[in-house]
Order: structure tokens, then C-alpha cells, then sequence
């Protein structure tokens, strides 16, 4: 599995809205064969930051960037943000969690 996380910096006019601006693409990359997971978290020290964690089966990432939505994505969000998203990526990665064994319950 391929798990990347992604922060995205957006334009502080459109940070309420973010959620409603990237549903499209969110809805349409879950229906993706392969996609374990594509969730959006909101900063708490910083509002206009979103944090995008994604997961694919190995060997469908590539589908992903080269899909009809992926392009039009890459097309309409740069109008909404800072700059240029940071990313991380790691491959190989388990497809089960692990538990956080220093906050037992």
C-alpha cells in the first residue's frame, strides 16, 4: 500500500469553503479501485491548512494521477490556494492499522 499526506495551504478567503470546493474530486477519488482512503483533516493551530491523508493499493496511484478528475482537479484548485501543496509518500506500507500502544484503553 502507498500511503501519502498532504498539506495544503489555502487562500484564507476560501478556507470555509474548502471542503465544499475539493467534494468533487474527494467523492470521485474514494469511488477509485484501489483507494484504501482519502480523508481531509483541518489544522487546529492554523485554519487555512487542510491535511490530506490518502491510501491506495499498490500499483493504483498511478490510475489516480492519470484519471479524468485527478486532471480537472489539478486544473480548478490551484486557484484557491497559497502555494504549491507539500507532500509526503511511503510505500510499502501495511494495509492494517497499528495500534497506539502508548495510549492503551
Amino acid at each position: 500500500m502507498i500511503l501519502i499526506v498532504v498539506k495544503w495551504k489555502i487562500k484564507p478567503e476560501h478556507a470555509d469553503a474548502w471542503p465544499e470546493l475539493s467534494r468533487e474530486f474527494t467523492e470521485a477519488t474514494r469511488a477509485e479501485p484501489g483507494n484504501r482512503f482519502f480523508d481531509w483533516s483541518r489544522s487546529l493551530d492554523d485554519p487555512t491548512e487542510y491535511v490530506l491523508i490518502e491510501a491506495f493499493e499498490d500499483g493504483t496511484a498511478e490510475a489516480h494521477v492519470t484519471s479524468e478528475h485527478f486532471k480537472k482537479a489539478q486544473a480548478e484548485l490551484p486557484q484557491y490556494v497559497v502555494e504549491t501543496p507539500q507532500i509526503r509518500n511511503w510505500q510499502d506500507q501495511p494495509e492494517e492499522w497499528d495500534r497506539l500502544g502508548e495510549f492503551e484503553v
